[in-house]
């Protein structure tokens, strides 16, 4: 499984045989204009919450590629009735599709589309394939709910927001990678403006202090899971 970093919050995945991006917000951010929207290929889009800064290039993307779009049932009608092929989820729910199986879980923050529209409640995913198991928290605190994970899923890596203010900051995430037994995370949500900037190297030590690997990827960088 390669993850690429597209910047804020966005990732693709290699997984399966197939391409998933997650929260694309590309084209409004300036820390990632290297990141030609046009080129990117996608067989699906999962979208963890309907904030602009997941959502910006969506419509684009899909557009451009085809792509099934996957997330909340509000979200996912929301975008059926643009005409886009879309694959609603809720809360708890798993659906095996052909790249792995999805499970949407809960999160902790808001959901509204730009133009005010519901966007349902907001969540996370976790992506199993026979390659390794990833736990995508999405915009969210710290909760309880966590710690329900490991005993269903293994998680090989944990992809956490960092940023504070708007999401659990660094010191919440160290928990959130306790609750979810895994100390490999890759940090996002963070930079981009200015109520969420970090010191990375002091985050790092922060997760280092407790025998845990912070990974932060600059923008088209990607790892191996």
């Amino acid at each position: 499984m390669k993850i690429t970093f597209l910047g804020h919050a966005s990732l693709q995945i290699e997984v399966g045989g197939k391409t998933v991006i997650v929260d694309p917000f590309i084209s409004g951010n300036e820390l990632a204009t290297q990141i030609d929207i046009t080129t990117l290929k996608a067989d699906y889009i999962l979208i963890t919450h309907a904030h602009q800064d997941h959502i910006l290039d969506v419509e684009q993307i899909a557009t451009n590629t085809g792509a099934t779009i996957v997330s909340n049932y509000e979200i996912a009608t929301y975008y059926g009735a643009k005409g886009f092929e879309s694959h609603p989820m809720n809360h708890g729910g798993s659906w095996q599709f052909d790249f792995g199986r999805v499970t949407y879980t809960n999160a902790i923050h808001t959901s509204s589309f730009p133009d005010g529209t519901y966007g349902g409640q907001p969540g996370g995913f976790i992506i199993e394939s026979v390659e390794k198991t990833i736990y995508i928290a999405g915009d969210t605190a710290l909760t309880m709910d966590m710690k329900l994970i490991p005993m269903q899923f293994t998680i090989d890596l944990a992809v956490l927001p960092i940023g504070d203010n708007f999401t659990m900051g660094m010191n919440s995430a160290v928990i959130a990678a306790d609750f979810v037994q895994c100390n490999r995370i890759l940090g996002v949500h963070y930079d981009t403006f200015g109520y969420i900037k970090i010191d990375r190297e002091f985050a790092k030590l922060k997760f280092k202090e407790v025998n845990k690997e912070l990974i932060l990827l600059e923008v088209g960088s990607n790892l191996e899971v």
